[in-house]
């Protein structure tokens, strides 16, 4: 008599719904997310050239959408979203060099890319509205 084979009680093709998120799955999402981001941003900042090219009641319109607390949180999100893709390119470039290939350096790199990216796009708003006078 055959014995009958068993099956492990397991999905056979796993998913994200299986797979606990890990900080490098997270980061190459979020550097994919940033990066179509950041092209729906250069059509924002192309409109806002055109408005402002087109004279004073152009750049004045455009500056009141930008300037409103909306128009305010998407160029902060913009900028850190600039900001963080970069940073992600550096971390992908020392992957590139063959730096930190160990999974403690993956960790490292992966949550100073999401550290760096936070404190350099605070930094940069923080001096642009003292330069502007805001604060």
């Amino acid at each position: 008599m055959a014995k009958a084979e068993t099956r492990p009680l397991r999905p056979l093709s796993p998913h994200l719904f299986i797979f606990r998120p890990y900080i490098n799955m997270v980061m190459s999402i979020l550097h994919r997310i940033t990066g179509t981001v950041n092209y729906g941003g250069s059509l924002l900042l192309a409109l806002w050239l055109a408005f402002s090219a087109s004279g004073p009641w152009g750049y004045d319109v455009a500056s009141g959408i930008l300037g409103s607390p909306l128009g305010l949180l998407v160029l902060f999100g913009f900028s850190w979203s600039l900001i963080h893709h970069a940073c992600g390119g550096i971390r992908h470039f020392i992957w590139d060099v063959g730096a930190g290939l160990t999974k403690p350096s993956f960790r490292f790199l992966s949550w100073m890319t999401i550290t760096a990216s936070l404190i350099i796009t605070c930094l940069v708003w923080l001096i642009g509205l003292i330069k502007w006078g805001v604060l």
